[in-house]
């Protein structure tokens, strides 16, 4: 998971090459570009605003059309693609023993790294529309249960969990953020539903501040974690003061609750923790900094959207 992408075209650019490093595990460091292309490459496809787009999916074998299933889409970093986000999260070991679908998206390919497009912009907009229509083409295909799709992904594909929750919020219906790169203003949202959500971050993350500000990354200004996490709070109707607690020697939890509809938001802060995904396949520590283990983000996260499905009453 790469760290954040470009903003705007001239704004907060980002060094192809530095983002494919960042992205790339040392076993695929070391692999032929044959290797790579065969390993890496999705299972599905779509053709969305005249672009085609892929996808790798996971279907559990205890799979039952007859029962509908949850579907959770887990978005890679900038740089990243499907198959090392599967890997780095472990959703399809989860998937197996609870039973839901989960969809691993791809950016759009163009110039430079795959890159989801979390600026204003007629980027953004593709992006939602490839995800929409990807809900759309597996609920085609398989029993997906509408009330309970969730969506989660690490460092900008956090920070497009976070676009989709102001843009498809009548069909997402709780969203998890990893070392989220938000560099879309709070703002910008004007999408006041109540959506769920849990964050996880490292306070030495050194490429999406905890304390916020600038990076080495990228000329964006990136936002205080726990102040972006009380902005979401306000933003459910929650409770003022949140609950504190201590989880692990290094992981404190603060969860917000009475919140509308139930929309409880949580934050894990890892401290001493990188840029990683708490619990997951390790990035190298001398690049993105320390992966605690202890604690699951995986594991956490759907514990979080079993306790929220999408309400379907008023917003």
């Amino acid at each position: 998971m790469a760290p954040v992408p470009r903003r705007a075209q001239g704004r907060g650019l980002v060094l192809p090459a530095v983002l494919a490093l960042i992205s790339l595990p040392a076993w695929l460091v070391l692999a032929d570009a044959v290797s790579f292309h065969a390993a890496n490459r999705s299972n599905g496809s779509l053709v969305v605003s005249g672009r085609r787009r892929e996808y790798l999916l996971h279907v559990p074998r205890s799979y039952d059309p007859a029962r509908a299933a949850p579907l959770v889409i887990s978005l890679h970093g900038a740089g990243g693609w499907p198959v090392q986000q599967m890997a780095m999260s472990g959703w399809d070991r989860l998937a197996d023993r609870e039973g839901f679908i989960v969809v691993y998206p791809s950016a759009a390919e163009g110039v430079g790294p795959r890159v989801w497009r979390v600026e204003r912009g007629p980027g953004l907009a593709r992006d939602v529309a490839f995800i929409a229509a990807l809900i759309d083409t597996l609920a085609v295909t398989y029993h997906i249960d509408s009330t309970r799709i969730y969506a989660n992904g690490i460092s900008n594909g956090g920070g497009m969990s976070f676009a989709l929750s102001c843009t498809l919020s009548h069909r997402i219906a709780a969203v998890g953020l990893v070392a989220a790169a938000n560099t879309l203003p709070w703002s910008w949202c004007t999408d006041r539903r109540a959506v769920p959500m849990m964050a996880f971050h490292g306070t030495a993350d050194p490429m999406i501040p905890y304390d916020g500000g600038r990076s080495w990354i990228a000329s964006d200004v990136f936002p205080n974690i726990p102040g972006w996490a009380r902005l979401w709070a306000r933003r459910n109707g929650c409770g003022p003061v949140p609950t504190a607690s201590q989880v692990a020697a290094d992981v404190s939890r603060v969860a917000y609750t009475a919140c509308a509809g139930g929309a409880d938001v949580v934050l894990y802060t890892v401290k001493g923790g990188g840029h990683s995904w708490p619990g997951g396949g390790a990035l190298p520590e001398w690049w993105v900094g320390r992966t605690t283990t202890s604690i699951d983000a995986t594991a956490e996260l759907w514990a979080f959207f079993r306790q929220h499905p999408l309400a379907t009453g008023k917003p």
